[in-house]
């Protein structure tokens, strides 16, 4: 059997799945975003909730205790609604800079691409970015030669991950069904978690946001840790309900040719 017999339509996420090895981006955006209001946070806070919408991820951050504390501390209130929006506006910049700068293809993603388009898969992609801030990543992208036929964008359905609402809408839009014949390719949680909610087989790549670091820092990294952080955020992804996860977003072709086979 052929990966193009049991599935039809492959969905990517970008940061840290096709894009962005070890999605920072976003997380030094955010960091960028939370000090222009005097609250400093860590990396580890800004990936906890990666995946989901940007401004339900705000959300999130603001959230966490220690960051509702120090908000407290330096504004002499709770945050709301209101601040939810300042840090957004306070994000917008930032996102779009550092992604522009992170927008180099993950080695193996455009060959990915290719082989499964030469088998008869149409390709579609989400995010949690923006419409705005994925405008510099679109245009690298495609000066690498990776052009997806469908885009979902943050706001652009109702709810946002973990909902299955990003990927029903590129099924109704490309004529895609059943939805057991869509793949959902993700390095987030918030992802993995959408995929099974749309009833999608969900890949969880562990290059990303779980990996955290960059494609340089793990290249520096002997055999032994790499394997050891790879393999810490695979079985993280299939703790989330990953049906299969993977090393990067280039193991992706062998995988599916393994279980179709």
């Amino acid at each position: 059997m052929s990966i193009h017999d049991r599935f039809d339509l492959v969905i990517f996420d970008w940061a840290g799945t096709m894009v962005d090895f070890g999605c920072e981006a976003p997380v030094k955006a955010l960091i960028e975003a939370f000090g222009t209001e005097g609250v400093r946070i860590d990396a580890a806070t800004a990936r906890r909730d990666m995946g989901m919408a940007k401004v339900d991820h705000v959300r999130a951050v603001l959230a966490v205790p220690t960051v509702a504390a120090t908000w407290r501390a330096r504004h002499g209130r709770p945050a709301d609604e209101g601040d939810v929006e300042l840090i957004m506006s306070r994000l917008r910049a930032p996102m779009r800079e550092h992604a522009a700068r992170a927008s180099t293809l993950i080695p193996g993603a455009r060959e990915c691409i290719e082989q499964l388009r030469a088998q008869g898969l149409r390709i579609a992609s989400s995010t949690g970015y923006t419409r705005e801030m994925m405008k510099p990543v679109l245009v690298r992208a495609a000066e690498q030669g990776y052009i997806p036929e469908h885009l979902v964008c943050s706001g652009e359905t109702p709810a946002g991950r973990p909902s299955p609402l990003m990927i029903y809408k590129a099924c109704v839009d490309l004529g895609v069904w059943p939805l057991s014949r869509v793949v959902k390719v993700d390095d987030a949680q918030a992802g993995i978690a959408e995929g099974r909610s749309a009833g999608a087989f969900t890949v969880g790549v562990a290059s990303g946001n779980l990996l955290g670091m960059s494609f340089d820092a793990f290249c520096a990294l002997s055999p032994a840790e790499r394997e050891s952080h790879t393999g810490a955020a695979r079985a993280a992804l299939l703790r989330a309900g990953a049906d299969l996860a993977i090393d990067s977003v280039a193991d992706l072709v062998p995988a599916l040719e393994r279980i179709c086979g």
